[in-house]
């Protein structure tokens, strides 16, 4: 039986083989699909969708979204226990729609989270200079670089613990959040301007949906982007002892977690704050409008805008952290299949793959800039490419699926030869 630091060996489309480490455990799956996905898109932006389409409707929104992720993560478990070969998303478009569409696909998934490098050091860096606003803000950017890239270089295993930990920091504090604020909800704490418990009221005071229907709609990309990172158990399946038992669990947990997660915390902020309020994080200074914050100092935590300016940073490291992961291991697999010259695929003899490593940190890089093009424009502008590529990415595994199966059946197998099955296919599924 293989040890967790046995090599996996992998294949290209010509048959040779390529040496990874088998470093990570279920655990380190989870948490690297749940510290991709929980970050500002929870802590910041579940304000804005609350205020936009009402306490109810951001509940059904979080639902949808988080079944949408659920859908797209079996469909990708389906591929890559069924298929495991170099390249994941972009493997399974070139090998079940086309090369060209495999092709595109790769680069645009190492695009989005090149381009989500330069997004989450520049926030991290002005929440710092909030701390010490006489520092420069590529400053921190650079030492955030620095951090992330020791983090990766120096092993898997290094990479897999040092991002559980990043993650363990911000599932604490959801788990902690939605507890007090049960707690509060019930009369079981003190919440400020309530003498007695608040119940769930304010779920319904103004109507169930105050903003009518489109709002839920208009909202869903913030709320997919917020689920955006759970995909990342396909590019880490190369890397995971036993895949086939070990992958198809992580989907399951992490995605229901995410859920809880999601639509526990839009339930707590809904029932304590007014839902006109839950927005001002995104257009207030700082983060002293988050509804974290403003949830936390009604319930009488101290300095708790400084523990969420902590928690979000820790966030927004971890998502950094985890992106530069995933991106790096696209360049390397478009290197072991030819697609691009051989030293993209140079290993070290921890198994981390430098020179991609390297390259895909360019896109941090545009964080250094900041003094000079202003760090919300930099912010917004790379933003939007993450989401859009993000969107044609999960589109992408759908696809494959279908065409995975029509032609798993046309080749004469059977659905009992399948090693990892989708639930209740095709009726709930986007493809």
């Amino acid at each position: 039986m293989q040890s967790p630091e046995q090599s996996n060996q992998h294949f290209n489309a010509d048959g040779q083989s390529f040496v990874l480490k088998r470093s990570m455990t279920k655990r380190h799956l989870i948490m690297l699909s749940l510290g991709g996905a929980i970050g500002t898109g929870l802590f910041l932006s579940s304000g804005e969708v609350i205020a936009q389409a009402g306490p109810i409707g951001a509940v059904i929104a979080y639902i949808i979204g988080g079944l949408i992720a659920y859908m797209v993560m079996l469909c990708l478990g389906k591929l890559a226990v069924n298929q495991p070969v170099t390249g994941s998303f972009g493997a399974f478009a070139a090998k079940n729609i086309g090369p060209g569409t495999g092709y595109m696909v790769s680069w645009m998934y190492w695009l989005g989270w090149s381009a989500t490098l330069g997004t989450e050091f520049t926030a991290a860096a002005m929440l710092m200079q909030e701390w010490f606003p006489t520092t420069s803000i590529w400053l921190w950017t650079l030492i955030f670089i620095i951090a992330v890239l020791i983090s990766n270089l120096t092993s898997t295993r290094f990479f897999a613990e040092s991002e559980f930990w990043l993650s363990f920091v911000k599932v604490a504090t959801v788990l902690v959040f939605i507890l007090l604020g049960l707690a509060a909800i019930f009369g079981l704490i003190p919440f400020h301007g309530n003498e007695s418990a608040p119940l769930f009221s304010n779920l319904t005071s103004h109507g169930w949906l105050p903003n009518g229907l489109f709002p839920i709609f208009a909202t869903m990309l913030i709320v997919n982007f917020a689920f955006n990172g759970t995909e990342m158990i396909g590019i880490a399946a190369g890397e995971t002892e036993n895949p086939e038992k070990n992958v198809p669990k992580a989907i399951h947990a992490a995605v229901w977690r995410l859920m809880i997660f999601f639509v526990g915390t839009i339930i707590v902020i809904s029932s304590l704050l007014p839902y006109q309020d839950a927005g001002l994080a995104i257009h207030g200074e700082g983060i002293s409008n988050s509804p974290f914050v403003s949830v936390f100092n009604l319930i009488g935590i101290p300095y708790a805008e400084d523990i969420m300016r902590f928690v979000i940073i820790t966030a927004l490291l971890s998502t950094a952290n985890s992106g530069l992961y995933a991106a790096s291991r696209m360049m390397w697999a478009l290197s072991v299949q030819k697609q691009l010259p051989r030293i993209f695929s140079k290993l070290t003899k921890s198994g981390t793959s430098i020179i991609a490593i390297l390259v895909t940190m360019i896109g941090g890089l545009p964080g250094l800039l900041s003094e000079q093009f202003g760090a919300d424009v930099i912010f917004k502008n790379l933003l939007g490419v993450a989401a859009f590529t993000m969107v044609i990415v999960w589109m992408s595994i759908c696809w494959s699926q279908f065409n995975f199966r029509r032609k798993w059946f046309a080749s004469g197998k059977t659905l009992a030869d399948l090693k990892f099955k989708t639930p209740w296919y095709p009726h709930l599924y986007p493809s």
